[in-house]
């Protein structure tokens, strides 16, 4: 499993155009084979951060999720949105073990 975390600062007034952006591409990439986990998370004390944690069943599984349609729309509509760029660390999955997802 390969997970990436993807921190995301955006303008402070396309919050909710982030929001909605994000929960139909997490919608669509849930539903990718190479995909385990999506989530969209946004940070309490200051609602313009938010965390992708993506958790992949391969490493090439990224890869093909950047050729979808879904992503491609994301990331042409959330670019102009940023206040700064994103950025993901990549992490290695410990527990539960891959089974476990």
């Amino acid at each position: 499993m390969l997970i990436i975390h993807v921190f995301v600062h955006v303008k402070e007034d396309a919050v909710d155009a982030f929001r909605a952006a994000s929960l139909e591409n997490a919608r669509n990439s849930v539903r990718e084979p190479g995909i385990a986990r999506f989530d969209v998370v946004q940070q309490n004390d200051d609602p313009a951060r938010f965390v992708l944690v993506e958790v992949y069943r391969s490493p090439e599984a990224p890869g093909l999720h950047k050729e979808t349609s879904h992503y491609k729309a994301w990331r042409d509509a959330v670019e102009p949105m940023m206040a700064e760029p994103r950025y993901g660390i990549r992490y290695t999955n410990i527990f539960p073990d891959d089974a476990g997802w």
